[in-house]
């Protein structure tokens, strides 16, 4: 656009007339003239100028081509369509809105006012701003905020009746009105008309809004209630907090969701059911993976969908297959409800371009997600999700291509499919049945109401156990709890432990990739021993030979365990992409993490709770000991290690302000306890002497900050989180 420089001259409007109706018309001005323009249009808060953050946030409600920005002589206009106006002596806000007045001398309809240095403003904020005028046929709406901190801004005064009757400056303010609370942002919608009609005879912004309001004029409000978006930026005391809640608001949990955007974890996507989790967002998914696939020519590989006990699992599938169907890629939708390591394997044996499992895992039942695997089984990785994520935010529903699920049924490029039979057989041909059979185990398991049952009770009734159910029945709630096997959630398996004669209790997560398990006294076995058991019992007594993957969150114990045996212990980030890839590399015999998952070499390339549950009953058959029993004789040749994790809940300060403060703390000590080393490879961990160590991480699954630690005493352990729990908290 181009430039136009205006005169106080050539403001000279009309006098209003005060009983027409609002127009809906909207144009905006940006105040960017005062003495710091230059800081405005030079300093950057992200990767933006600061100008340019007001312009983002305002061009999200009104088209470029109708704001018109405000800079002072000598200043280089901006691109991207805005009208650029300059006012080249600085005679003070209300000359600078004048220097637009001749570009619109015919425009009759609504203005909103905002100053260049106030970026933190949201978009929502003024479309509240601008509904609000537009709902209450007002004359003038002002922004405004009430602030728990002193701003320097000025005061609304109201009446009793609540009617704003004046605003005062701070510096013109007594005591007592300094003492209000209600401040004026300085975001304004004005009739234009009216507005420069009063700017004839006041230099100040403000004092024209004096005047307005004494007039008689319908005068209302907005109120934010975000005391962030009050933050102006006038020093570098200011730009710095201005930076920090710019990050703060990056990691609102809900964000991607409010702007509909689909963002992957360490284990897919995931997001709340009706927030991010829509029927939209899973087509539009779909569709940047089926655009994969045929930039690629695989769609006669097709994909293999499945989904879990979970609130619209089903219908998101169904879902997925048309619009696959729709872009000629052919689709085997599951026939009912399955566990994940299921749908893994089926993509496997297929070598389909991709496996879609629709689950949200272990989190609470109000959460649902996608797992997308590549055609060997294994998760994408980082750089392929990435992609996936830009591609599916740029589709538009008119984008997405599908196909009615009953016409690719009839048509047969969408097939029905039941892998349990393969799947069944293709774990039993890892595990000693016979053995099993012998042993005669009495065994208690609690699928935490997911799609563990079926596959697994078929597995160990086919072994011959006396296989016992808790909380197998379809129940999309899970409980009402997070179909997580932690120790709380456990409660009822180890009382029916302790109550009877059981030699074990399994359980598994919501869709059956983690596994959980009590043993015959009723205690919680700890993650960490069952994959210090497993990986003790794959080599001392099968006989198999490799060494061992785990997460950075996971036990020393298998490193010393590892080197006692002459094998190596690789330490890879949380994310059981990175155990397949690092076994892979290695040709490692077993992989696994704290939090429940596992899987041997020469099985699926991911987590499988299944498989991991007949492993340890055969344990059992093959040693003839108990849990308890076989813990022992572990510890006798690794030592003990006592591990600690808890988690926070993770506010968007803490995602900014916590790695700012590991990056500043000296690396030396925690506490009275010498630190070796760091690394910041997932999170930051700092290792100590003999094997202790303490890890700091924000989940990518949850909202929540991990604290994790292991040292030689419980106490020390308690020590350290405690220590970790305070640094976090500041």
């Amino acid at each position: 656009m181009s430039s136009v420089p205006g005169t106080v001259a050539q403001a000279r409007v009309p006098a209003p007339h005060l009983n027409a109706m609002p127009s809906d018309a909207l144009k905006a001005i940006v105040l960017a003239a005062g003495k710091d323009a230059g800081s405005l249009l030079t300093k950057h808060l992200g990767d933006r100028t600061i100008v340019e953050c007001v312009l983002a946030n305002l061009s999200q409600i009104v088209p470029p081509g109708e704001i018109y920005l405000v800079t002072a002589g000598g200043q280089a206009p901006l691109a991207n369509g805005y009208h650029h106006v300059v006012q080249e002596s600085p005679l003070g806000t209300g000359h600078a809105v004048l220097q637009a007045a001749h570009a619109l001398r015919d425009y009759r309809g609504n203005l909103l006012i905002l100053y260049g240095d106030t970026p933190l403003v949201r978009s929502g904020s003024l479309l509240g701003l601008l509904n609000r005028h537009r709902l209450r046929q007002a004359h003038l709406t002002l922004l405004t905020a009430v602030a728990d901190r002193p701003l320097p801004y000025g005061r609304i005064i109201r009446d009793a009746a609540g009617h704003i009757m004046d605003i005062i400056e701070e510096k013109e303010a007594s005591a007592d009105v300094r003492g209000i609370r209600e401040l004026n942002v300085g975001a304004y919608v004005v009739e234009a008309g009216v507005l420069f009609h009063a700017l004839e005879r006041q230099n100040r912004l403000t004092d024209c809004v004096h005047a307005l309001i004494r007039s008689g004029l319908r005068v209302e409000s907005y109120r934010i209630y975000d005391q962030d978006e009050v933050q102006g930026i006038n020093s570098a005391e200011d730009l710095a907090r201005a930076e920090f809640i710019v990050e703060k608001r990056l990691f609102r949990p809900r964000r991607q969701e409010e702007q509909n955007l689909v963002t992957f974890g360490t284990g897919g996507w995931r997001a709340v059911i009706g927030e991010g989790f829509t029927m939209h967002n899973v087509r539009r998914l779909s569709q940047a993976l089926a655009n994969e696939i045929t930039r690629q020519g695989q769609e006669s590989r097709g994909v293999v969908i499945g989904y879990d006990r979970r609130f619209l699992s089903r219908q998101a599938a169904e879902a997925s297959a048309e619009v696959f169907a729709g872009n000629n890629v052919s689709a085997v939708l599951l026939t009912e409800d399955a566990p994940t390591p299921l749908i893994t394997y089926a993509t496997s044996i297929r070598g389909s371009a991709y496996g879609l499992a629709f689950t949200a895992s272990h989190n609470p039942p109000e959460w649902n997600g996608l797992k997308v695997f590549r055609g060997d089984g294994s998760l994408l990785l980082d750089h392929e999700t990435r992609a996936i994520e830009i591609e599916t935010n740029s589709l538009t529903p008119h984008q997405v291509i599908k196909l009615e699920l009953d016409i690719g049924l009839e048509a047969g490029i969408i097939q029905p499919g039941d892998f349990t039979n393969q799947y069944v057989d293709a774990v039993e041909a890892l595990i000693d049945l016979e053995a099993i059979r012998k042993a005669g185990l009495k065994v208690m398991v609690d699928p935490m109401y997911g799609v563990g049952q079926l596959t697994l009770g078929t597995v160990l009734t086919e072994a011959r156990c006396r296989v016992s159910f808790i909380h197998e029945r379809h129940n999309p709630l899970f409980g009402v709890r997070s179909p997580a096997p932690n120790q709380e959630a456990l409660r009822l398996l180890a009382s029916h432990m302790r109550e009877g004669v059981y030699d074990i209790g399994l359980a598994m997560d919501g869709d059956a990739d983690r596994i959980a398990i009590v043993d015959e006294r009723g205690e919680y076995i700890p993650v960490n021993d069952i994959l210090l058991l497993l990986y003790w019992y794959l080599h001392e007594m099968r006989g198999e030979r490799g060494g061992v993957a785990r997460n950075l969150s996971t036990t020393h114990l298998l490193d010393r365990l590892a080197h006692n045996l002459g094998e190596e212990c690789y330490e890879v980030p949380v994310g059981f992409k990175h155990i397949v890839s690092t076994m892979q590399e290695h040709q490692a015999l077993l992989g696994g993490e704290s939090s429940g998952g596992l899987t041997i070499r020469g099985h699926i390339l991911g987590k499988d709770g299944i498989f991991a549950a007949a492993l340890i009953v055969e344990m059992l058959a093959c040693t003839g000991q108990k849990v308890s029993g076989l813990r022992k004789t572990v510890y006798g040749i690794t030592g003990r290690l006592y591990a600690l994790e808890e988690s926070l809940p993770a506010t968007p300060e803490m995602r900014v302000a916590v790695p700012r403060r590991l990056k500043e703390m000296p690396a030396g000590r925690i506490g009275q306890y010498p630190v070796l080393r760091v690394s910041q490879m997932d999170g930051t961990k700092l290792y100590l002497e003999n094997d202790n160590w303490a890890l700091v991480r924000f989940s990518g699954t949850e909202p929540v900050l991990r604290l994790a630690v292991e040292a030689d005493t419980e106490q020390k352990a308690a020590e350290l989180v405690e220590w970790l729990r305070q640094f976090v908290r500041g």
